[in-house]
């Protein structure tokens, strides 16, 4: 039997996000998972919120792990992973109230990111809400002395990496009817920022 994926970062972050979460999904529905990686955030967040079907989905080659750990748990609000990549083939064609992604758009080229948010519309209910966590930068400054030497590994990796600077993933999230809730920091210069669509009669988006 193949052996589930595991990250550690998912271990000591979901206790944190977990609380955002319980906070901002508290009357969620359906929530549509982007980039669900290893599978861990799916079945714990499932776990702990049971209301909320947690559809998780990433990219072809990383499902097979996802189902591992599904298979494993056998939740009942956990339905198959679906295949997306953000810039290619189709997305769901359900509407979710409520959408997740972690550790994401560092990993993303920037064009990557642009299309995630203008996609983003096509899936969401009127009253969606977004939380994105991970590292941001503010003003074009780095948090932290770690977050600095974070960013220079990424993009040693792979130059189209790094860590995206807040105010301008806020545009993209403006730009596709979302305006801003809760920017919360949490452990090990992380934060967790959180965005609600504006329904058609919110003054919000005159």
């Amino acid at each position: 039997m193949k052996e589930k994926p595991y990250s550690g970062a998912c271990e000591r972050n979901r206790n944190p996000i977990l609380a955002a979460l319980r906070e901002h999904f508290a009357d969620r529905r359906c929530v549509l998972e982007i980039g669900s990686g290893t599978g861990q955030h799916a079945v714990y967040f499932a776990a702990a919120l049971p209301r909320l079907v947690w559809q998780t989905s990433d990219r072809e080659e990383n499902l097979e792990g996802i189902r591992l750990w599904l298979d494993e748990e056998r939740l009942p609000n956990t339905p198959p992973p679906l295949q997306l990549d953000v810039n290619q083939g189709q997305w769901p064609a359900q509407r979710y109230d409520a959408v997740f992604s972690a550790n994401t758009l560092h990993i993303m080229g920037w064009a990557d990111v642009e299309m995630l948010f203008a996609r983003l519309p096509q899936v969401l209910e009127p009253d969606a809400r977004l939380a994105i966590y991970g590292p941001f930068n503010y003003g074009g400054r780095y948090t932290s002395e770690s977050n600095a030497a974070f960013d220079a590994a990424l993009k040693a990796h792979a130059p189209h990496q790094g860590i995206r600077d807040f105010e301008a993933v806020d545009a993209l999230a403006r730009a596709a009817g979302l305006a801003l809730l809760e920017d919360r920091a949490m452990p090990a210069n992380n934060r967790c920022i959180v965005w609600a669509r504006n329904r058609p009669n919110d003054p919000a988006s005159a």
